[in-house]
This record gives structure tokens, C-alpha cells and sequence, in this order.
């Protein structure tokens, strides 16, 4: 018997819901139908389900769930607000996938993974990088032991000049901090990801404010200093029980060369990698090597780890991150801010 597909509601009608979230989910035909878009701008609700050709509009989430009856929520509104709608959503016996950062608190995210946990749903986090064919080639490499023991990882995303002009990105009360919660929650996933996510030992770290707050030239629009609320840049060092280590660096705005820097790179007892491009550095036949994989896939990374939500939701083996790795990057994140 085939099962009915999931009926999706999305809450929150900016640029992610349109541009990712919406077409993911509409291209999974048989598994998921979309039937609801809610927004606190009912017109702005209205003009995006008409754009995706979805039934139902609400500006209020308590009419949605009497009307559309929907069993999975995906959240996409300001970080502030993915604790309330993601509890209400469990509440209601809806799967949730919510958009990173998980929650503004370590407390916020562990309540939601144990309401979850009790109430036997899925909620997972949108922490798209693990969907990478760099990333799945990692992960191969690791479980084939072709690294050894990992140890050391250098995880970066960083923008010279990437604050963004539009939305509460600059916002401390909307969205909780600056690039740390929006760039480097994805690079430090990964990292913590590749130590099966143990906690850190020790945690130092840094944030700094300095470009953000004199303004200057943007590459991701303007923004208002005087408002500017956030970090633009963290760093920090963590540490772990069998001293294995993390730098961890994430900026908005960084007097450096590149436009943007997004890497990892891991390092083990047999082997290293470097994520993007790939490459990994070994020994072969008694020589130094470096490998490169010319021929890895493009991957629509969104569409993937909405994919491996939904077979999280169907009781499959997934790759999405998880509720309990949520709570606890959540933990990590705020011991960072906690050392800066």
C-alpha cells in the first residue's frame, strides 16, 4: 500500500521559503504535496502560494493548522521565532524541519528535541552542507579508515565584506548573533559532525564588531552601523576529551583577499582532507600524495537534505541533522558567545 505523502505547510514567506525550501518540496511529487504558506503578511502569503501554485494563505498559524491540517511544518522565519512555531508545530503532531540556526538558546534547543523525542516526531535542521558530494566522499573516506584517526579540523566561512543589507541579519534580538549563527553554525555542524558529535572539553573564542559597527563598502548591500547589533567576525578553539581540536572562524566582514573562504579542512593520523575543492592528502607506494577528485557530482543540496528529512520522517536511514545534534551545537554555539 502506498502511503499518502506528508501534507507540508510553510511558515515564513521570505527568500529561503521561496527560493529553496518551496521548489525542494515541490519537486518531491508522491511524498510530499505542499498545502499551506503562512506569513504574517497575509498579501505577501497570499502572492507566494499563488506563486508555487499551493492552496492555502494565512497570516495566523492557528488558523492553518485548523484549515489546511498540515502533519509536517517546514520553519523559515527569523531566528527569534523558530522556538515558538517549532514547539507549536510538535504540539500539534506535526514533523518539523526549521532552518538554521536551530533555536536563539542551548535551553530552547534541548526542550525542543525531548517534546520531540516524546512525542515520537522528527525534527531535523537545515544544515545543507552535509549534503555535499564533498562531504559524502568524506564520510566514505572515514569509514574505510583511509584517515586514521582524526584529530585536528580547521573549519572557516568567511566573507570580506558579506553583511547582509536586507532583513534582521544585523538584528541581536531577531537573530541571536551575527556571522557565527548564520555562517559558521554550517562549517562547525560538519566539524563537530566528523567527531560524531562529542562535546567540546574546553571552548575559548572571540567575537569582534569592528567593520560592522564603521561601515564602509558592502558586497551583500548596504547596512546602518548605528543598528549594526551583531558580530561580524568569531573565532574560537575548542577542545575535546582525547585532545582532538577545532578552530573554528566565521565572519560577515574580514579585511581579507578572498570574497568569500568556505572550507574545512580535517586532519588524521593516515590521511587529511581538504573539503572544497577535494583533496586528499596520503601516502602512496612510499611517496607523499595528494588526490584529486576532478569528477565528483553537482549536487542540489537543498533538494537532497529536504530528501533526507523526509526519509527521516518515514523512518529511514538520513543524513539530516538531527534534533539532539541540533541541541547540541546549540550548546557549543552558546559556550562560544559565553568565552567572547
Amino acid at each position: 500500500m502506498i502511503p499518502e505523502p506528508f501534507r507540508a505547510a510553510i511558515i515564513g514567506g521570505g527568500r529561503i521559503a521561496d527560493n529553496n525550501h518551496i521548489p525542494a518540496l515541490k519537486a518531491l511529487t508522491g511524498r510530499v504535496e505542499v498545502v499551506a504558506v503562512c506569513s504574517r503578511d497575509q498579501t505577501k502569503a497570499r502572492a507566494l502560494a499563488d506563486r508555487h501554485n499551493i492552496p492555502h494563505a494565512f497570516s495566523d498559524a492557528a488558523a492553518m493548522y485548523a484549515v489546511a491540517a498540515p502533519n509536517l511544518v517546514v520553519i523559515c522565519t527569523p531566528n527569534k521565532l523558530h522556538y515558538p512555531f517549532a514547539l507549536q508545530a510538535l504540539e500539534q503532531g506535526c514533523h518539523v524541519f526549521c532552518e538554521k540556526p536551530p533555536t536563539l538558546t542551548a535551553h530552547e534547543a534541548r526542550h525542543l528535541a525531548d517534546v520531540a523525542a516524546g512525542k515520537g516526531l522528527m525534527l531535523g535542521y537545515n544544515l545543507q552542507l552535509r549534503q555535499t558530494a564533498e562531504w559524502q566522499l568524506f564520510s566514505r573516506c572515514k569509514t574505510e579508515g583511509r584517515l586514521g584517526d582524526l584529530y585536528h579540523i580547521k573549519a572557516s566561512f568567511l566573507r570580506r565584506r558579506g553583511i547582509p543589507g536586507w532583513g534582521y541579519f544585523t538584528n541581536k534580538e531577531m537573530q541571536g548573533g551575527g556571522a557565527l549563527m548564520d555562517l559558521g553554525v554550517h562549517v562547525l555542524d560538519l566539524a563537530l559532525l566528523a567527531f560524531d558529535y562529542a562535546l567540546p572539553t574546553q571552548i575559548l573564542g572571540n567575537t569582534y564588531d569592528v567593520i560592522g559597527k564603521a561601515g564602509g563598502k558592502g558586497l551583500m548591500g548596504s547596512w546602518d552601523p548605528a543598528q549594526f547589533g551583531v558580530e561580524d567576525a568569531c573565532m574560537a578553539y575548542l577542545s575535546f576529551a582525547n585532545k582532538a581540536s577545532i578552530i573554528l572562524s566565521a565572519s560577515f566582514a574580514l579585511n581579507q583577499q578572498a570574497d568569500i573562504d568556505r572550507n574545512l579542512e580535517l586532519f588524521g593520523s593516515k590521511g587529511g582532507v581538504r573539503l572544497f575543492p577535494f583533496v586528499l592528502h596520503t601516502e602512496l607506494a612510499g611517496e607523499l600524495a595528494d588526490v584529486h577528485f576532478p569528477y565528483l557530482p553537482d549536487t542540489d543540496i537543498q533538494l537532497k537534505n529536504t530528501e533526507a528529512f523526509v526519509d527521516a520522517c518515514e523512518g529511514k536511514a538520513s543524513t539530516v541533522c538531527t534534533a539532539e545534534q541540533g541541541a547540541r551545537l546549540m550548546q557549543v554555539v552558546e559556550q562560544i558567545y559565553g568565552q567572547a
